[in-house]
């Protein structure tokens, strides 16, 4: 009897948490990766006006006839040989999270990419951005505030030193 009580509380609480998550995600906002650039081999003094190896960006342009946020995550970290990139995007009140992610780790080195992604059912609000990555350790996140009713494009960087940045 008292297995099957801790059974039933378990799922109601469960069942509770699930509930609660899905309140917080309005109803028709999706996202997606859309585009990836190849392994960038960190070149430096090519001349060109490409963002440093040692900054990990983010730009985005908000097309508010559509609801759609573009983001750009430029010099995003992942293995060599990844397989399939992808992203889970969700949002949480006034948080937008993406989770990047890679199929596979199958070689001895690490890469930079640029990331195009698609958040689709975004109104002309005030968002917080938080990108959870999966080779940052502990340097400084890319965590950061938009007003797309005040600015429909911009960007924001944050400095990285360790590899596979800023080599």
């Amino acid at each position: 009897m008292k297995l099957f009580i801790t059974v039933v509380i378990t799922t109601t609480m469960i069942l509770s948490c699930n509930h609660e998550n899905e309140t917080n995600q309005p109803s028709g906002v999706n996202g997606q990766l859309v585009g990836q650039s190849d392994c960038k081999n960190n070149k430096s003094g090519s001349g060109t006006t490409e963002v440093s190896d040692s900054l990990s960006c983010v730009e985005y342009t908000f097309e508010a006839t559509n609801n759609k946020l573009l983001l750009k995550h430029i010099n995003a970290g992942f293995n060599c040989c990844p397989g399939n990139l992808s992203c889970n995007v969700t949002i949480s009140n006034d948080t937008i999270i993406i989770q990047e992610s890679e199929q596979h780790a199958l070689c001895n080195c690490d890469c930079l990419y640029d990331l195009d992604i698609e958040v689709t059912g975004i109104e002309s609000r005030q968002y917080q951005i938080q990108f959870i990555e999966p080779y940052i350790g502990e340097q400084e996140p890319l965590n950061f505030s938009i007003d797309l009713q005040n600015a429909a494009t911009g960007s924001y960087c944050v400095s990285r030193t360790f590899y596979p940045w800023g080599f």
